[in-house]
């Protein structure tokens, strides 16, 4: 009798213990319609290095990265559930968000990124099959969460002092082709162009329009580092031909026309809007 009261009393503990474990009971009947995703960003780097070392890099020190897509061969490697933070922004700034770690989705892509040779700086191309396996990542990200179309970004974009990557070789305009960021009106683009080149807007203005565009830069009308290396990230990805950071009338047109209203194009309908239109940051 005493052997089969203990044992009770053992069970009952259990059950006991097994409850607070399970944490309390919650009525889920209703939703509220005051949400959206916690992941209000995507941010694009490369490794710098091959996979093994990236591998290392991500899974054994403090920086992460929630995905790794590999070149040879082509697969995308889960390092971080989406549900929890990755550490792979640092300080960074995009529209006037900072530090996006806590609100991003990071992708890193392996790629050796830039040489410096006697002819200038060299950045490795990405294999055609690797782009495609980002393009379909980017897509079902972006389409889970709603995330904007102008908050793909690169690491560049969000951190421009500290970074290059994804760097001038990484095909922007392919993301744009498929649907998943905005492109500059070309028409807009050339017509501009032939404006800017009687007339050079100033400094002042470049750094005005380059804040409206998203990026953190000084506002004091001097072609310092920091304003060089912005411009320089604005042209890696609208004109990655010639990034050499210097006010023109080409990357005034390309700014000119990203800023306006209408000024920025989807070419196609993406993972989250239903067909082409003119972007706008109020959509």
């Amino acid at each position: 009798m005493k052997r089969a009261a203990l044992r009770f009393a053992a069970v009952l503990v259990a059950l006991l213990l097994s409850a607070c474990a399970s944490g309390p009971s919650i009525d889920r009947s209703y939703t509220s319609i005051g949400q959206d995703s916690r992941v209000r960003f995507i941010v694009l780097h490369y490794t710098q290095g091959n996979f093994g070392s990236a591998l290392r890099t991500l899974t054994q020190g403090q920086v992460s990265s929630h995905y790794l897509v590999n070149n040879d061969p082509v697969r995308i490697y889960g390092l971080v559930d989406e549900n929890r933070r990755a550490w792979h922004a640092g300080a960074s700034s995009w529209k006037g968000h900072t530090y996006l770690n806590a609100s991003s989705i990071g992708i890193e892509i392996v790629n050796p990124g830039y040489t410096d040779t006697p002819a200038g700086r060299f950045y490795a191309p990405y294999p055609p099959e690797q782009i495609d396996a980002v393009v379909a990542l980017v897509k079902d990200i972006a389409k889970r969460n709603q995330v904007r179309p102008d908050r793909i970004v690169g690491h560049n974009d969000i951190a421009p002092m500290r970074k290059q990557d994804p760097g001038p070789a990484f095909p922007w305009k392919r993301l744009a082709d498929e649907g998943l960021i905005p492109w500059p009106d070309m028409l807009t683009v050339m017509a501009k162009r032939h404006e800017f080149e009687t007339a050079l807007p100033d400094v002042a203005w470049f750094q005005a329009r380059l804040a409206e565009y998203g990026f953190a830069v000084p506002q004091n009308g001097e072609l310092d580092a920091m304003t060089r290396n912005v411009i320089a990230t604005f042209q890696m990805k609208y004109r990655p031909a010639n990034y050499d950071g210097q006010p023109d009338a080409e990357t005034a047109a390309l700014l000119f026309t990203a800023t306006t209203p209408g000024g920025m194009l989807m070419l196609k309908p993406g993972p989250v809007e239903s067909e082409p239109r003119a972007w706008t940051s109020r959509w």
